[in-house]
């Protein structure tokens, strides 16, 4: 009975991937003339990017409580303080 189902235990077999001859010889080309980047390069430069973008976002954080005390009117602030004491010290079922 078995070897009338096309694939075993309910799943198919997984074909492999058709290499392009064209695909391939472009990255033969790429790396003979210098052109493409190594896979450690790419690497390096994606976790360059990701601190520069993390550096940045800090920086930003730094700056914004202070820029955002300035902004408000005593009033406001002292609004904000009621609410968050309020949500702070509130009973929880």
């Amino acid at each position: 009975m078995s070897g009338d189902l096309p694939f075993k235990y309910g799943r198919e077999k997984k074909r492999k991937k058709e290499h392009d001859f064209r695909v391939t010889a472009f990255h033969v080309v790429q790396e003979a003339t210098g052109q493409s980047k190594t896979e450690s390069e790419q690497v390096n430069a994606d976790k360059e990017k990701k601190f520069d973008s993390v550096a940045l976002g800090h920086l930003g954080g730094l700056k914004g409580g202070k820029a955002r005390a300035k902004k408000l009117t005593p009033e406001q602030r002292k609004e904000i303080a009621k609410l968050v004491a309020s949500v702070r010290w509130r009973k929880r079922d």
